[in-house]
């Protein structure tokens, strides 16, 4: 039963990505003012699968330079990363219930700095090695922030398991802190890769990034990889922000405004200047998110101690 539950919710996964990357380029068409993917199926609805079977089924060719071995490997490994986070995601029933979800999701989404990592360099590209270059500078900057703001949350639940938070179904965290809320939302855009932080998929100076050697197949998995990516990082901020009320459908309704919002921003702002990000990171981000965990530590401590008393 674990694995029949496991496979169902992968398969769910990538059927939805797939058709977020229709509502992304709908949404984007729409805020541009002009028609997107509407010839396929009614309205565009079979166009995912469509570009899923071009991509999988076009010719694949490889650097002469690469290291082949890893060239081939590394995009299974960047989709094995982003799926191995959605053991995480609270079933109503037959769950995988970690004591220490909170611990692996920090361990899980760290290793989506070694694909890129490999990616670049395994491609033997000028390009493609800045680009994993910025993302390795990119991911130390923001990931101290991510993770305190996380351990402050579940410091006051007095849990590492995303399942208890879903128990303060009835109290929006997002009212306990509003400005970490949206440091939380920055850190999300940057884990992603997304604009305005997209620095390793620089078109503009470095042609693609890290994945500019990649076509076909194995940049359908990247792609897949970093749109799942996004899907979780909506689902983890509905669950902690907004409510955990898992097993209710206002619960995906959540999870769906929160994707479009990653589609918004990247329509709306252009991509910001590399050093400014770790500026941000060092000098705004992580003060503001170490006051906050420091204080509710504080409010856990004195609460322990009239506790006792």
């Amino acid at each position: 039963m674990y694995l029949l539950t496991s496979l169902i919710l992968l398969v769910m996964v990538l059927v939805s990505v797939g058709f977020f990357t229709l509502l992304e380029r709908k949404v984007l068409s729409y805020m541009q003012i002009r028609k997107g993917p509407n010839k396929v199926g009614y309205l565009g609805i079979l166009q995912p699968f469509g570009d899923g079977a071009k991509l999988f089924l076009k010719e694949n060719s490889f650097p002469m330079n690469s290291n082949f071995i890893f060239y081939i490997f590394c995009p299974f490994l960047s989709l094995m990363q982003s799926l191995f986070l959605w053991v995480m995601f609270p079933y109503f029933f037959n769950n995988l219930n970690l004591g220490f979800g909170f611990l692996f999701f920090l361990c899980c989404s760290t290793l989506s700095v070694y694909g890129l990592i490999v990616c670049g360099w395994s491609s033997n590209s000028m390009y493609s090695m800045l680009g994993c270059i910025r993302s390795v500078s990119q991911a130390i900057s923001y990931e101290i922030s991510l993770s305190l703001i996380l351990l402050s949350y579940f410091i006051i639940i007095d849990s590492y398991n995303f399942i208890h938070i879903g128990l303060y179904n009835n109290f929006w965290f997002i009212f306990l802190s509003f400005p970490l809320f949206f440091v939380w939302l920055s850190c999300c855009l940057a884990e992603t890769n997304r604009t305005p932080f997209d620095f390793s998929e620089g078109e503009s100076e470095l042609v693609s990034g890290f994945n500019v050697e990649y076509g076909s197949g194995g940049f359908a998995l990247l792609f897949i990889s970093e749109y799942s990516s996004i899907i979780f990082m909506s689902m983890i901020t509905s669950l902690i922000f907004f409510g955990g009320d898992f097993v209710s459908f206002l619960f995906f309704i959540k999870i769906i405004i929160f994707c479009y919002f990653f589609i918004w921003v990247r329509c709306s702002l252009p991509r910001y200047r590399y050093d400014k990000l770790m500026y941000m990171a060092w000098k705004c981000y992580l003060p503001l998110s170490m006051n906050y965990f420091l204080f509710f530590v504080l409010v856990k401590v004195i609460n322990f101690y009239h506790f006792f008393l």
